[in-house]
């Protein structure tokens, strides 16, 4: 069953890629489309088929492959990580439909997106330390083509500071797994095959370091994280969502799964660090977003910032707080794609994404009133404006973190004021404001308003049903939290209030 989400976008880009030259332009897309489509479907019929109240693995399947190395095809999906593929496949389906129908080599771009479409869903499902290395590396080049064929002006630099930053990552990760092995004495590569209970704390800690700096690129955390602007900036509007969006995730789930789901002793000491560190990185992307004059940029240095509730959450390990790092990972990612799409659609329409060239996108002489409309629901959002899911998400995360880190949690809460301000500088740049000129913009088709539209709704939905967007995480985040000992999670407590 699973399968299906990794195997079916892999054909499918091969299938495309293959396509006779004669094709027009129009129809592979729309081919592309289709099959995204079935792969969405698909996992949401596996959506509805989870059980909420099963902690562990589910859907599982099973195929030995390369038992000298402890390699085997294994999968499964739980609580971390089914909202993951909802997402992915969504984002897939939207990048693509918001892609040029005039787009430049159609076929490599499609079968690109897709490829990656397929690993990302290959890692999130993985339950081999190894299989999900390989599936981790697979969307490296697809991006880096993605970004370095059909980027902006500094295309070529982005991608490969991209390609750098990323394969740095893979390196770490790789390493540590390999140590993981290594080190515990194990002969297999299966999650449930390794154990680091018997460890010296030290070699916990050493290896839970690889674990933290290879993730903590992907995410990226501060200081880790100068690839994002360019990479984010520079890409074309549909791959910047599946960069912030999708990639991103990645980093997250890993230092759930592997952080504190192997590492849990390890975890509940260097915790606090690590509650610092996102505190740090929430408060510098808030105030770096403040400084800047692009509006895709200040989108992609917001994400940094809020990246950082999710590292403070899963620091701070309490069944609510991880419940909310999980909600935060699903939020932003629409969030952030809802914002990238219209960004996009502004730029595409005005020619620019400078706010000092930007003004009255709300009047209807400027014809984008809608667009406008979409743009500030999306920063209200973005901002924790209550009655909408960015709000639900980001107090999950506060509530549950508050306990056992105050100070971090409240320099977060101060961080999220900072998104407020900077999203206000934005709307009132580029929607409000005295029109220099009478300038008519061109029409924004309804084909370039569906994917904001259904974004939009999910935020809305999710904000006044919550309980669709945390239901799933419960269960599995609560037996997460049952591995930490107690002894040490009191130890967090004090230092935190000393």
């Amino acid at each position: 069953m699973l399968s299906v989400l990794i195997w079916l976008p892999i054909f499918a880009a091969i299938f495309i890629a293959v396509l006779p030259l004669n094709i027009p332009k129009d129809r592979i897309r729309l081919t592309a489309l289709i099959l995204a489509g079935i792969v969405l479907l698909w996992n949401i019929f596996i959506l509805l088929k989870f059980d909420i109240s099963n902690p562990g693995m589910q859907f599982k399947e099973y195929l030995p492959w390369n038992e000298t190395l402890g390699l085997s095809y294994q999968l499964g999906v739980d609580g971390l990580s089914i909202l993951m593929l909802v997402l992915n496949s969504l984002l897939t389906w939207i990048a693509i439909y918001s892609s040029s129908k005039e787009t430049e080599r159609p076929r490599l771009f499609y079968s690109m997106i897709l490829l990656v479409s397929g690993g990302v869903a290959g890692a999130f499902v993985a339950e081999n330390l190894l299989l999900f290395f390989l599936f981790y590396e697979l969307e490296l080049i697809p991006f880096y083509l993605l970004i370095s064929i059909w980027g902006g002006e500094k295309r070529g630099y982005a991608g490969i500071k991209f390609l750098i930053y990323t394969a740095v990552s893979g390196a770490l990760i790789l390493a540590t797994f390999l140590g993981m092995v290594w080190l515990s004495g194990s002969t297999n590569f299966a999650f449930d095959a390794i154990s680091t209970e018997n460890l010296s704390i030290a070699k916990q800690i050493l290896l839970l370091a690889g674990i933290v700096l290879g993730f903590g690129i992907k995410i990226p955390l501060i200081p880790f994280h100068t690839w994002l602007p360019d990479a984010y900036v520079e890409a074309s509007a549909p791959i910047a969502i599946l960069l912030g969006g999708v990639l991103a995730k990645l980093g997250t789930y890993g230092l759930l799964r592997f952080g504190l789901g192997m590492f849990p002793h390890a975890w509940s000491i260097i915790a606090p660090n690590l509650a610092i560190w996102g505190a740090v990185s929430a408060i510098y992307g808030a105030v770096i977003a403040i400084a800047q004059k692009d509006i895709k940029r200040m989108v992609a240095y917001s994400s940094i910032g809020h990246m950082g509730y999710v590292l403070l959450a899963a620091a701070a390990s309490t069944p609510l707080a991880l419940v909310g790092a999980v909600a935060q990972m699903f939020s932003h990612g629409i969030i952030l794609a809802i914002l990238f799409h219209l960004v996009g659609v502004v730029e595409a329409k005005v020619g620019t994404r400078e706010l000092d060239k930007l003004n009255g996108l709300m009047s209807p002489i400027r014809g984008l009133p809608l667009i406008s409309a979409l743009l500030v629901l999306s920063g209200m959002a973005s901002a924790g404006i209550p009655g909408l899911t960015g709000f639900i998400a980001e107090f999950i995360v506060f509530q549950g973190s508050f306990s056992v880190f105050p100070i971090s949690t409240i320099l977060c809460v101060v961080a999220s004021g900072l998104t407020a301000v900077y999203f206000v500088i934005l709307l009132n740049r580029t929607c409000f404001g005295r029109l220099d000129n009478l300038a008519y913009y061109p029409k924004v088709l309804w084909s370039e308003k569906i994917p904001a539209l259904i974004l939009a709704a999910f935020i809305i939905f999710l904000g006044v049903q919550p309980t669709w967007l945390v239901r799933w995480s419960e269960s599995t985040t609560t037996t997460m939290v049952a591995t930490i000992p107690s002894l040490e999670k009191t130890v967090i407590s004090e230092v935190a209030v000393k």
